[in-house]
């Protein structure tokens, strides 16, 4: 028996029928706002009095206030009130509820701890100019453990958010208006990002009649033409309204769409045609009218690289250290279960083309390359370019087991110690796979290979070719330290619960 919000959010049969959006789906983002202000305040009252607390003690401590600005003495209670007030009126006014940035994505992190520190800084200045002396270790203690709280409070609500949103609830219920094929790739595409919060009720393509006809390769409905969106919007209860392609759309018809929509409660959104291009790339900017889009070309600079070399040296050298018995512990596994080396070394293609032997535990028997080519025939998983094989008999009983959690990879620490490799980046290939590489995807080679990347976390041996170089060039082209930090406690994840996409 589905629930009522899983009811609201089906694809309606389109002919003949009108179903207005429900109550329900029309004000979860105010009560999803809600929840989070709610919960932000908690967090922020925890922290900031539990500071107070173990800083001056459960008394009755006053702020030092000087003769001519006081009024009445100020009790570090009532401060300690101002200040969760205050904070939770600015994580507002940034708009990190906002239900745009929620779901996916590290805006609403960023703009958590922007509004922080913007407010932990109105606080001093104010304190500064009126010459009122607050105790700093309350305020250093309270800023960065408040924001530590408020950040893993909006990640578990973000888990619970994501949950909602793979059975459709708390999300946009989304029409799709523009020719077939942009259409068709765009809802692909969407279909496989819940977090995002984008329920795909209906399109309206060029030519599209109501009738029940869907987009190819999919079960959305097709409810009509370009000239049918409010119809489409009345019989699907959509909110949202997406361009897939406007320049392949008649003169001024976007225009005339955005018209249409009810201020307020339904929103237009523009796709481009380019892709995988992140945030802090493009910058908008009217001209004439016209609202452009500046895309920055990517760059790499040496502060950028020594700032990453940096970070994988500091640590490789720490979490060596930390991951060492471990080391040991495999070493001994492989070399008392099969016959061969402990280590094997592969000739990889890194930085600017140029190879490197690649470690590795031996995870295979010893003649392993001998047999690759009787196999090839027989690949199940993988692509047309990388060899993969899910029950693949060369690998020996231990070698399978640490395949299923990377632990094979452990010894690319000293890789990365080297200077061959990074903690993260695009995929290390082999020098054959390299040789049916199309002439873009040479970029890969822009970047030192890494030991984990956008293609481990996002499908490993499940990935097709086209999406692992897609995820690549994206990592690379919109490459930020932060970045790096996601994908690493994303691969923690990843290994300790590899589901079907090891191989």
């Amino acid at each position: 028996m589905k629930s009522k919000a899983q009811m609201d959010t089906r694809t309606p049969n389109i002919e003949g029928t009108v179903r207005p959006q429900s109550a329900y789906a029309r004000r979860w983002r105010q009560r999803y706002a809600t929840r989070l202000l709610i919960s932000d305040l908690v967090v922020l009252i925890g922290v900031v009095y539990l500071t107070q607390i173990l800083w001056f003690g459960p008394g009755n401590a006053a702020v030092v206030v000087p003769e001519e600005s006081r009024i009445t003495d100020v009790s570090y209670w009532l401060l300690s009130a101002v200040l969760v007030a205050g904070w939770a009126w600015m994580l507002g006014l940034i708009d990190s509820r906002d239900f745009r940035v929620i779901g996916s994505g590290i805006t609403e992190y960023a703009r958590v701890t922007d509004a922080s520190f913007r407010f932990f800084g109105g606080v001093a200045i104010i304190a500064f100019l009126f010459k009122i002396d607050v105790a700093r270790g309350y305020l250093l203690i309270s800023l960065p453990l408040g924001i530590v709280a408020l950040l893993i409070e909006r990640w578990a609500w973000r888990r619970w958010l994501i949950h909602k949103r793979k059975h459709g609830a708390y999300s946009a219920r989304v029409l799709l208006v523009g020719p077939k094929a942009s259409t068709s790739q765009l809802s692909k595409a969407m279909t496989r990002d819940h977090s995002a919060g984008l329920h795909i009720v209906g399109a309206c393509i060029p030519g599209g009649k109501r009738v029940a006809s869907h987009l190819p390769g999919s079960e959305i409905d097709v409810v009509g033409g370009v000239d049918d969106v409010q119809a489409a919007l009345a019989a699907t209860g959509a909110d949202t309204v997406v361009i897939t392609s406007a320049e392949e759309l008649p003169p001024d018809k976007v225009k005339q769409i955005s018209w249409g929509l009810e201020a307020g409660r339904q929103h237009l959104v523009l796709a481009p045609s380019i892709v995988d291009i992140a945030g802090p790339r493009l910058h908008t900017r009217p001209v004439a009218g016209l609202p452009l889009i500046h895309v920055e070309t990517p760059k790499f600079t040496r502060g950028q690289r020594v700032v990453k070399r940096t970070m994988d040296l500091s640590l490789s050298i720490v979490g060596g250290i930390i991951i060492s018995p471990v080391l040991l512990v495999l070493a001994l596994m492989v070399k008392l279960t099969s016959p061969g080396p402990v280590l094997f070394r592969q000739a990889r293609v890194g930085r600017r083309g140029r190879e490197f032997p690649m470690l590795k535990f031996r995870s295979m028997v010893e003649n392993a390359e001998d047999l690759l080519p009787s196999l090839m025939d027989q690949r199940d998983a993988g692509n047309d370019v990388m060899f993969k094989m899910m029950n693949d008999p060369r690998v020996t009983r231990v070698g399978r087991f640490m395949r299923r959690y990377s632990l094979d990879e452990l010894p690319q620490v000293f890789n990365v110690l080297q200077g061959n490799m990074s903690l993260v980046g695009p995929r290390p290939p082999l020098r054959q796979e390299v040789e049916q590489y199309a002439d873009h995807v040479h970029r890969r080679f822009l970047m030192k290979p890494g030991i984990t990347g956008a293609w481990q976390v996002g499908g490993r041996s499940s990935l097709s070719w086209e999406d692992t170089v897609r995820l690549d060039l994206s990592y690379i082209e919109n490459w930020t330290l932060l970045s790096d930090v996601i994908i690493l406690f994303k691969t923690v994840k990843v290994a300790l619960s590899p589901g079907d996409t090891a191989a």
